[in-house]
């Protein structure tokens, strides 16, 4: 992150603190690695702690409040969407693992085919991340990313690859 940018933005700002994915997105290399990383306790949590319907309900509050939170931040910023901004990444591992068993092998796998997904961005992620801007931008392509590497793990799961 450019430090100009960089003076922007505050951890001690509880906005940026988790667009910033707890700070994760600092990383100076790979920041949306570190914030699928940083997305690891929060679903080895949710999978212990709560039902799916709990697990569905704060999936879907990550989702539709880091629409916010990205899109105050990158305004803060004076970006569209700095790679720091890893609340999206979050996100996206909350989705991929939506009623998947967890299990060292399925985490793995998850976050494998969501890295996979965000990075490679085929369509029609790569068609919305192009076109669409603001907070909404900024997490539409790491919620299908989240989807599509769901998919792909039910997949793996309904067959026994796994």
């Amino acid at each position: 992150m450019d430090r100009h940018i960089r003076k922007r933005v505050s951890l001690a700002n509880p906005i940026h603190f988790l667009a910033l994915g707890f700070g994760s997105g600092l990383a100076p290399k790979a920041p949306g690695t570190f914030g699928t990383i940083a997305a690891v306790p929060l679903v080895c949590l949710l999978a212990y702690s709560t039902t799916l319907t709990g697990y569905l309900l704060v999936t879907l509050i990550a989702s539709v409040i880091g629409i916010w939170l990205c899109g105050r931040t990158a305004k803060d910023m004076m970006v569209h969407d700095d790679s720091s901004i890893v609340w999206d990444e979050i996100a996206g591992l909350l989705i991929t693992m939506i009623a998947v068993p967890l299990s060292w092998q399925t985490l793995l796998l998850g976050f494998v085919l969501f890295r996979i997904f965000d990075i490679l961005k085929p369509w029609p992620i790569s068609y919305l991340d192009a076109r669409v801007h603001g907070g909404f931008g900024i997490m539409i392509d790491d919620i299908l990313a989240g989807l599509f590497a769901l998919i792909l793990m039910h997949i793996t799961l309904y067959f026994g690859w796994l």
